[in-house]
């Protein structure tokens, strides 16, 4: 599959294109030096997940993910909310990742989730759990000399594994019958089994779609950034690489521009923007009509980030004044980090990050003032609008 690049130079593209590039360099001037933009980071974390299964047709409630995300839902979690979990996992990262990594190959195949668990007795530390699929399982050197009649049989066992691995490429389409040498790879044992049509379809070969989204990359690099994230997005709708995991693509828009260095205080929330455009130009036949969309998606994308950094510096500045003449053990300093890093915190959640009782947060909220956003006399929520 092939994805046709269009003409850069159309005079219809050059109004939004220079409004996509104007408000995302002062989104990310001020995100990256601002008093509140941890807090902002986050919330847009948790903004943009629900914005994704949004434009998916889902909804997902912000403050059913937050409760999810803590492990403290107050009811049992729907399909969409493990979705948008994902989502949001995803994001968290791209965020601690290099500005790179989620466009290259290692990094797609790790965000597809292509990676084979490997236990480790050396470490403890969940990263280390997982291993590339290009080491194998043979046997150190140093553990001494293995047995002839031992390597002969495993031998025959590698060979049988090689010779069925083929025939069911063969049987689901995905290889042709040809003597060509196989490579032995651990990769090649265990696709197959998604290849029988059980979990995914026979005929959507992801990798191929992917190397094919993959070889838009480095015409969208001689573009203006803000052009060749909508160009690459706008590949990536057509191509439709991933069946499961479509929303990937918003995502890798984000992590484009950061690696352009656009927006490299973070990872912009392309959904917030994407849901203010209309379905009909979003998916609409005519490309220019797309472009100007994802463009405008990103104008709208940043004009969000901009009031959300002014209504956090308000909210901050307000229930600092409430504070000026507390203690300096009082807990209230950090029940504001965490409301400004949450879209809503319920009193459970306060207590477990500030280590005092639920009475007790339920204090620390009358005396911050914090907003009660929920309207509900149980599982009640506060917040920053």
């Amino acid at each position: 599959m092939r994805y046709e690049i269009p003409d850069p130079l159309d005079p219809a593209l050059l109004p939004v294109l220079i409004a996509a590039e104007d408000g995302l360099a002062r989104l990310d001037e001020r995100a990256g030096r601002h008093a509140v933009a941890e807090g902002f980071r986050e919330r847009g974390q948790f903004f943009d997940a629900a914005a994704a299964l949004w434009i998916a047709g889902e909804l997902v409630h912000v403050e059913d993910l937050v409760l999810h995300d803590s492990h403290m839902d107050s009811r049992a979690p729907s399909h969409e909310l493990t979705i948008a979990h994902a989502v949001l996992r995803a994001r968290r990262r791209l965020d601690l990742a290099d500005a790179d990594w989620a466009l290259s190959q290692p990094g797609l195949s790790a965000l597809r989730g292509d990676a084979v668990p490997v236990v480790r007795h050396d470490s403890l530390d969940p990263p280390a759990l997982r291993d590339d699929l290009g080491e194998t399982d043979a046997p150190d050197a140093a553990d001494g000399p293995m047995d002839g009649s031992l390597s002969d049989a495993f031998a025959e066992i590698d060979a049988a594994i090689a010779r069925s691995a083929r025939l069911l490429d063969i049987h689901a389409g995905s290889a042709v019958m040809a003597e060509q040498p196989v490579i032995e790879t651990q990769s090649s044992r265990v696709e197959p089994t998604g290849q029988l049509g059980l979990l995914f379809d026979d005929d959507w070969d992801e990798t191929a779609r992917l190397d094919a989204w993959r070889a838009v990359l480095p015409v969208a690099d001689q573009l203006p950034s803000a052009l060749g994230a909508a160009v690459l997005f706008d590949a990536w709708e057509r191509i439709e690489p991933l069946r499961r995991q479509h929303w990937l693509g918003s995502l890798l828009v984000g992590a484009y521009l950061r690696f352009r260095g656009k927006v490299g205080s973070h990872v912009l929330a392309y959904n917030t923007g994407l849901k203010t455009i209309r379905h009909e130009r979003r998916r609409s036949k005519d490309r220019l009509t797309r472009l100007t969309g994802f463009l405008e998606a990103m104008s709208a994308a940043a004009e969000l980030g901009m009031k959300e950094l002014d209504r956090l510096s308000l909210a901050r500045t307000q229930m600092e004044m409430r504070i000026r003449d507390r203690r300096s053990n009082s807990n209230l300093p950090g029940l504001i980090d965490l409301v400004l890093s949450r879209p809503i915190v319920s009193a459970p959640l306060i207590a477990r990050h500030l280590g005092v009782t639920p009475r007790g947060a339920l204090n620390l909220v009358r005396e911050l003032g914090v907003r009660e956003m929920t309207g509900r006399g149980r599982y009640r929520g506060w917040g920053v609008l």
